[in-house]
């Protein structure tokens, strides 16, 4: 399993992480709370952590292109959330770090 990992530095890291769950729970598997989720993408898995000061997100797949492919929606749909602030959404591969499940 490949994966991506990414620490979105922010105050707001429990909200950004309920409203990409609750936008994507009509149409995939997802569960969720306050601080921690999960969503099953098609071909990948990402996994939310919200901490005081960030939202660490891993994404998790056995494709590199799909990691990359998800990787760019994942950006969008979260700057599109956090449109008050500008967010620095930098991805980097490594082990997956999050299991949210």
């Amino acid at each position: 399993m490949n994966s991506l990992y990414a620490r979105v530095a922010t105050e707001h890291a429990s909200r950004y992480l309920q409203q990409l769950c609750k936008h994507w729970n009509h149409r995939f598997d997802v569960t969720f709370d306050a601080d921690h989720g999960t969503v099953h993408l098609p071909g990948a898995d990402l996994g939310l952590l919200a901490q005081p000061d960030a939202l660490v997100m891993t994404l998790s797949s056995p494709d590199d292109t799909d990691l990359i492919r998800l990787g760019g929606v994942v950006d969008a749909h979260l700057s599109r959330f956090a449109f008050r602030e500008t967010l620095a959404i930098v991805w980097s591969g490594t082990e997956a770090v999050h299991s949210a499940s």
